[in-house]
Order: C-alpha cells, then structure tokens, then sequence
C-alpha cells in the first residue's frame, strides 16, 4: 500500500487519507490475479449503477463478441432483450464511498444518514477517525460510533509444515472502543460488499429509501453517469514504473516526515 501510495502523490512515510486508501486499494486489486473482486471507488459523491454493472457484468465470450470490450458487449447484450438482463455471471463487488460531511468538522444534518448505512446488510463499516488517530468503524450506539483500532504491532506470522497458520495476532486483540459521532473528522469512507447481483439491487433500494429521502444528501446514487463526466473506462492493471523506495535512503528518513493527520478533500 505505502508503494502504491506513491502514485497518489503520498511519499512513503506520509499520512493516508480515506479517499487515498480507497484509491489504492482499487490499484492494488487488480495485481491480485487470484482474485475476482471488482472495486469501484465513488467519484464526486456520486455512485453510477451502470457503470457498477457494466464493471461487474461478466459475459460468457463467444465468436460475436471477441475483440469486444466487456462494457461494449453488455450494452449489446441488453440492447438486444430491450430491457436490462440479469448478469449471467456477477463480480464480487466492493463498494467504497469516500466522503466530505463537512469543513473542520461533521456537519450534523449528516449523522443520522451516516448511522443508516452501519444498519445495511452490506456494510463494511468505515474508514475515519480524527487527527492523528485513524480508525475502523464497525457500528454505532446511540450517538456513539463504535471503532477498532488496527494499530497493533502484530508477531510474524509464518506458514506451518503442515500448512496450517497460527492466525491468533491476526485477530484485534484490544476490545471495541467508542467515541462521539460529531468527533469524528469530517473525511471518511463508506466500505459496502456485495457478493451477487441481488445484493447491490437491494443496496440501491436501501440507499433510495434511507439516505435520498434526506434534504441535505450524504451522496447520490443515480442510474447513468452525469454529462459531464467522460466515458467509463473499467479499471485496468496499471504499469508500475516505480515503487517509491527511491524516495526513502534509511529508516530514519521515516522521523523526518511531519505524521500530523491532514484529511485531504476529495479529489479524482
């Protein structure tokens, strides 16, 4: 991540924001070959459902369809039945949503909406916390936000002869915390996981139901993109042409960097 990072114009050393995590993470996924996960990072507050599906959508190839881009061939497929069709076969999909609720602070009119989503069979949770403390935020009481804290110096952890891994400092080995929603910094990241088609359908009724029914939106959710956005490209594997350890001699360059937590406003 702290590589990856660089190509988000994060030096090794330097603070991540949650939007900066979202980025990454989408970049490093498709380095994962193994996996099928597809990640789709919000743009402007806003999630488009056709290009989730268009990035989602997996079409089984055929002579018509070769040399054909995925996007290409779905709006075909649909185009020909009239109406959208279900996928044949769905991407597992990881939705985050990274989020300005305020200037130097929440803005209130958002807390109840941001409390909804922890209440969504899909969540993930989310990523947050306040200056100098980052956190996981799993779920709330009252007006209280329920986090752990993932900065734990774990003990190596090597696979086993008989290929078994003792997983025990994989685990969070502190107890749930809780802080005051309106401590916590405006910048954050909505995590949700939708492992089949009908999942996300249902996540976008939940979100029309809770969260747009609000005056002062936390996000949109619309069904194309917006005019004025260029045309989706699906995530591709980036050429890596460099993995920042040019940037760091030793270790102790580490201290150097100023670690004051500086959430960055949201920006593509």
């Amino acid at each position: 991540m702290a590589q990856m990072g660089v190509g988000e114009g994060k030096s090794i050393g330097e603070w991540f924001g949650p939007n900066t995590v979202a980025q990454v993470l989408k970049k490093l996924a498709l380095f994962d070959e193994w996996n099928s996960l597809a990640v789709y990072v919000s743009m402007d507050n806003t999630v488009v459902i056709e290009d989730i599906k268009k990035m989602c959508c997996v079409l089984p190839l055929s002579a018509d369809t070769v040399g054909e881009s995925p996007a290409d061939t779905l709006n075909a497929s649909n185009q020909s039945k009239g109406t959208p069709a279900g996928c044949p076969t769905w991407k597992p999909l990881l939705l985050i949503v990274p989020l300005r609720l305020g200037i130097n602070q929440i803005n209130p009119v958002y807390v109840d909406a941001f409390k909804e989503c922890f209440k969504m069979p899909q969540s993930l949770g989310a990523l947050g916390g306040k200056p100098n403390n980052a956190y996981y935020f799993i779920g709330f009481l009252g007006n209280e936000l329920i986090f752990l804290d993932p900065h734990t110096t774990q003990t190596f952890v090597d696979t086993e002869e008989n290929g078994t891994v003792d997983d025990q400092t994989f685990h969070c080995l502190q107890s749930p915390q809780r802080m005051n929603i309106l401590n916590l910094d405006p910048s954050v990241a909505l995590g949700f996981f939708c492992k089949e088609e009908k999942d996300f359908d249902s996540w976008c009724s939940l979100v029309q139901k809770e969260i747009l029914k609000e005056n002062l939106r936390m996000f949109e959710l619309v069904q194309k993109r917006p005019s004025h956005w260029p045309p989706f490209v699906p995530p591709a594997k980036p050429e890596v042409t460099t993995t920042g350890a040019e940037f760091i001699d030793s270790t102790e360059q580490l201290e150097e960097f100023d670690l004051e937590e500086d959430f960055e406003i949201l920006s593509v």
